[in-house]
């Protein structure tokens, strides 16, 4: 089990300028829905922002704090822009 904040933390200790929303799908703190906004996905493919991802989330999916993700990324164009 891992909280919203852990993982936003994680996710932000390796794209900083991310803009997290999390839903837990499950009640049980490791399936979560995640909407991630950043400007470090811009010039990148799906699949490449979502290894940013993963590889923030990479220890917590190993160990099991996480278990499933269903992920949505979106270019950021402006870091001050909140997400809608």
């Amino acid at each position: 089990m891992i909280g919203n904040d852990a993982l936003t933390r994680l996710i932000r200790a390796e794209i900083p300028d991310a803009q997290v929303e999390i839903v837990d799908r499950t009640g049980t703190m490791d399936h979560f829905n995640l909407i991630v906004r950043s400007q470090a996905f811009s010039g990148k493919t799906l699949i490449e922002q979502h290894q940013l991802v993963y590889g923030a989330l990479k220890g917590a999916l190993k160990d099991g704090r996480v278990h499933a993700v269903e992920l949505k990324t979106i270019v950021s164009e402006n870091p001050s822009c909140p997400m809608s």
